[in-house]
């Protein structure tokens, strides 16, 4: 989070979820987005493989040579049957989509040569449909940190985490692609 910006900064949360930021500032001075979702767009099996190899790794029961098969074929059902927008639609979903884990961390996200990388892409969404929120997940901080408006959504996507914007609840009647 110190480092160059457009570098990756992942870091661990609970002990089992990578969540990858975008540092934006100077080196020296801590400042980093938060990928809380992305809309898949192509590779879409690929994110489904690497979300069901994260599910599987998690569990005692679906992991090593003492798998259960039952609890692996439920496994591949859950993980077959989420709407694409959903795939990635949260900040440890991210990551487990694209496989991204604390080695990540220090990449340069601007290279065309990086394993991981943003690249540039026609406007999606008009300019009114970016939407600026309080942060979710974070009564713990208090005031005034669960009122600043540092969460940016564009408004209606279906991949968006938590809350959708000014409906101000989550509509989960995702459509599967």
């Amino acid at each position: 989070m110190f480092g160059p910006a457009g570098h990756a900064y992942v870091y661990r949360v609970y002990g089992m979820y990578a969540c990858l930021n975008v540092v934006v500032g100077p080196v020296g001075a801590p400042s980093a987005v938060l990928i809380r979702a992305i809309a898949p767009l192509d590779g879409l099996d690929a994110m489904r493989a690497a979300r069901l190899e994260h599910e599987l790794g998690r569990r005692r029961s679906t992991r090593g040579p003492g798998a259960d098969p039952a609890a692996v074929a439920a496994a591949e059902d859950r993980i077959a049957r989420i709407p694409v927008a959903r795939l990635a639609s949260g900040p440890g979903l991210v990551a487990a989509a694209l496989s991204v884990d604390v080695e990540a961390t220090g990449l340069d996200l601007c290279d065309p040569r990086s394993s991981l990388r943003l690249e540039p892409g026609p406007p999606a969404w008009a300019a009114d449909a970016i939407e600026a929120t309080p942060r979710i997940g974070i009564d713990y901080a208090g005031e005034p940190w669960t009122a600043v408006p540092w969460r940016l959504l564009v408004h209606g996507a279906a991949s968006v985490s938590g809350p959708r914007g000014r409906r101000g609840r989550r509509d989960r009647r995702v459509p599967a692609r």
